[in-house]
């Protein structure tokens, strides 16, 4: 699954057209590296977001296409 789609699905971040300018800009790192808005996850990849002066840092469990917003935070553990 698309990185950007995924922070969308896991309601990390709220549009995925936020989630994609925050890759866009380098703000968010899969496993160490930058990502694109491309880059693919898989269950098991960590991720690093910053918000400003905070990181936020969260391992990926579940991929889901279609997620109700009570199972969204079952989608990642924060690290």
């Amino acid at each position: 699954m698309r990185i950007d789609k995924y922070l969308k699905n896991s309601r990390i971040i709220k549009r995925r057209t936020i989630a994609k300018e925050a890759c866009e800009k380098g703000r968010v790192f899969v496993n160490g590296k930058t990502a694109k808005p491309g880059t693919e996850v898989e269950i098991g990849d960590e991720i690093e977001i910053q918000f400003g002066d905070r990181n936020f840092k969260i391992e990926v469990l579940q991929l889901t296409e279609h997620v109700k917003k009570d199972d969204a935070k079952e989608m990642f553990r924060i690290l």
